[in-house]
């Protein structure tokens, strides 16, 4: 099983360590063709608008079909990516996943922020970083995580989203979840692909610097 993160921008490197701990072969996605060679993709945090800039039209589309049929995990603005409706402003998506999401609803960068949530009932740590709030729930939309009242980890389908980071964090449920989704989804589709050769232009025009 071979899972990818986008390597675009954000702390795509903490979600390869959270990944490679727990026995997963990763690779750090910059091409669309290694769309192709993945079983399953994490989005990292960021900066959502600046995603739709470096993946250009035929890194969108490319990404917009693998997370409408393969397993995705999006985080923060991974998160708002997966999403069928941004607010704060409006924006595009890849519409995988049926919640309407706020962008920066917590606040500014100052006001980031580590709390207490719940994990399917037990306590879980959760860094908040500009973070996004779900605001609503489509039919079929699974709540896994909680911090109040608010949804922060949810799942459809093959498709999760968590407007936290777990990356940040040393406990890796969250990341052990999204393995065992996507091995779900290769039992489902028989299918156990490795990694092939990487050819091709880059999946963004350029790199960004590393964000939170």
């Amino acid at each position: 099983m071979t899972l990818g993160v986008l390597a675009l921008q954000g702390d795509f490197d903490a979600h390869r360590r959270r990944l490679e701990e727990l026995g997963a072969k990763v690779v750090l996605v910059k091409k669309p063709e290694q769309l192709d060679q993945i079983d399953g993709l994490v989005i990292p945090g960021g900066e959502s608008s600046t995603f739709l800039k470096l993946l250009g039209k035929e890194g969108f589309a490319k990404l917009k079909d693998f997370a409408r049929t393969r397993p995705t995990f999006g985080t923060c603005a991974g998160a708002i990516l997966l999403a069928a409706q941004v607010e704060n402003p409006h924006q595009p998506g890849l519409g995988a996943l049926d919640i309407t999401v706020r962008r920066n609803a917590y606040g500014r960068q100052i006001d980031s922020s580590i709390r207490e949530g719940r994990f399917r009932n037990d306590p879980i740590e959760m860094v908040f970083i500009r973070a996004p709030k779900i605001e609503r729930l489509g039919d079929g939309v699974e709540v896994i995580a909680t911090e109040g009242s608010d949804p922060v980890l949810v799942r459809q389908g093959s498709t999760m989203a968590a407007t936290f980071h777990p990356e940040l964090s040393d406990d890796r449920r969250v990341h052990q979840l999204f393995l065992e989704l996507v091995g779900e989804g290769n039992r489902e589709a028989g299918t156990g692909r490795g990694v092939g050769p990487q050819t091709g232009g880059e999946l963004g025009r350029k790199r960004r610097s590393r964000r939170p």
